[in-house]
């Protein structure tokens, strides 16, 4: 399975609307954006790693009170046994409405033989 994938499976039911990279459609009062930031190995000893570490950034833009959507993504994301490394209010952008939060991620992945 790979992170895209659980992330998916894991914010459907909250149905917020999401994609990957940018929000091609028009934007509704809330939705997320999904932006992968890295894949690596975790420390190893003899050159064969055991674990893929694979992390992406999660950003809510809600127009109205946030706090309840992060709640929800919060919860939804450690039910699903995510690892949150990072939550961050980033503002209210004006122009748009929009509040913006940023949770990132991350997976461990064992390594198949």
């Amino acid at each position: 399975m790979s992170l895209l994938t659980e992330l998916k499976e894991a914010l459907e039911p909250l149905g917020i609307p999401f994609e990957t990279g940018v929000f091609s459609d028009e934007a509704p009062a809330r939705y997320i954006v999904i932006v992968p930031l890295s894949d690596t190995f975790d420390l190893h000893a003899d050159n064969t790693p055991g674990v893929d570490v694979q992390e992406a950034r999660l950003s809510l833009y809600t127009q109205g009170n946030y706090i309840a959507a992060k709640n929800a993504v919060v919860l939804s994301l450690l039910a699903a046994d995510f690892t949150v490394t990072a939550r961050q209010y980033i503002g209210f952008e004006p122009e748009t409405g929009y509040h913006h939060y940023n949770v990132d991620v991350a997976k461990y992945y064992e390594m198949e033989e």
